[in-house]
């Protein structure tokens, strides 16, 4: 039997994209409801707060007022710490709570004061009805070490959350009571890493 003709090849290919497409189109009609979503950024891999980062750059172009607190990372310059604060102050505010990572800190005490106070603004954006989507980046450390109590954080994103206000969770070793509570978990699988071979973290990629 003589191989397909590039005609039939193209054909088959059309035919086979028009089932898919049938398919797909009526999976998608039957997803008409929206709600604020609770989302969980966590694994050993690298771009946990980048992907959620990604979020708040697309809720500023949809004009979707937003809200950063950044747990943990201190005054550690970042990239998006600096273009969310000089070019974007009134669509993203941007509040850091930590003093640095807890091995740079070496205080327990100072450390879960910070991580306190970060929640309490946490809660403060999102109750404001103003904020459509809160990134709590590397809130997941916080928990991880029990600086907060997990059960607050879960109770009060099952129960006082507004209904259509977007919150995202990141950093590694997500608690299994946040990770059954969200609606969207995801987990950065680390498969290899250019610190392990001596490269220190850059601009643009880590900053």
């Amino acid at each position: 039997m003589p191989p397909p003709t590039p005609d039939e090849q193209n054909a088959r290919h059309a035919e086979k994209m028009r089932k898919i497409k049938a398919a797909r189109d009526k999976m998608m009609a039957t997803k008409t409801e929206e709600k604020g979503l609770i989302m969980v950024h966590t694994g050993a891999g690298k771009g946990k707060s980048s992907a959620g980062f990604g979020m708040i750059m697309r809720c500023i172009a949809h004009q979707m007022p937003c809200a950063v607190v950044q747990f943990i990372k201190g005054n550690w310059e970042t990239g998006e710490k600096t273009l969310l604060r000089t070019r974007f102050a009134e669509e993203c505010r941007f509040f850091v709570s930590g003093e640095g990572f807890t091995w740079e800190t070496q205080d327990r005490e100072r450390d879960i004061a910070a991580a306190q106070n970060g929640w309490k603004i946490a809660q403060e954006q999102i109750l404001d009805p103003q904020i459509q989507f809160v990134l709590l980046d590397e809130i997941n450390i916080a928990l991880r070490y029990d600086y907060l109590d997990i059960d607050e954080v879960v109770e009060f994103l099952l129960h006082r959350k507004p209904g259509m206000t977007h919150v995202c969770l990141t950093g590694r070793n997500a608690r299994p009571e946040l990770i059954e509570a969200a609606d969207l978990v995801t987990e950065m699988t680390l498969i290899k890493h250019p610190f392990r071979d001596g490269i220190k973290a850059q601009n643009g990629i880590e900053m």
